[in-house]
């Protein structure tokens, strides 16, 4: 496995990813309809391209196929944490999450805090992460659920 910052022309993989894992993992805990409210096959190449640029996540590549991705704000927000379903509970969403809290803690960021779907509750749980308010955003005119988590961090020192 290897960890790296995002490339231009990684956005279709990214695309692929965040559809794989909402439609093969995530599926568990939401309906269809959910579903293709939150991941639709449909999003506009170019409006998805300029937001992963934005982000600048980190990628996880195994053998050459990007299999999960990751970003972390200059405020702690992570707006993005996604593996690629056929890639779920290998340790890729472990690896990303540690990557992503070293990166924060260089930054010196004290908090790091992210709106996370019920799929993926446990996992930030077992992170560290601790809910903060449950929301219920609408995607296409269909209510989904999820919940601000938040995870205190120590700051390094550097001597």
């Amino acid at each position: 496995m290897n960890i790296r910052r995002f490339g231009n022309g990684d956005e279709s993989a990214l695309f692929r990813v965040f559809f794989s894992a909402v439609h093969d993992t995530a599926s568990q805990d939401y309906t269809p309809e959910q579903v293709d409210a939150w991941a639709p096959a449909d999003i506009d190449p170019e409006l998805w391209a300029g937001h992963m640029r934005a982000l600048q996540p980190f990628v996880v590549e195994h053998e050459e196929e990007i299999v999960g991705y990751a970003d972390i704000q200059p405020n702690g927000y992570i707006d993005h944490f996604f593996v690629s379903g056929s890639y779920a509970r290998q340790g890729i969403g472990t690896l990303l999450m540690k990557h992503i809290q070293v990166e924060a803690q260089l930054l010196g960021i004290a908090e790091m805090t992210s709106d996370v779907s019920k799929t993926a509750e446990p996992f930030f749980v077992r992170h560290g992460f601790q809910v903060v308010k449950r929301g219920f955003p609408i995607r296409r005119g269909v209510t989904l659920q999820n919940a601000l988590m938040c995870k205190k961090l120590a700051q390094l020192r550097i001597d």
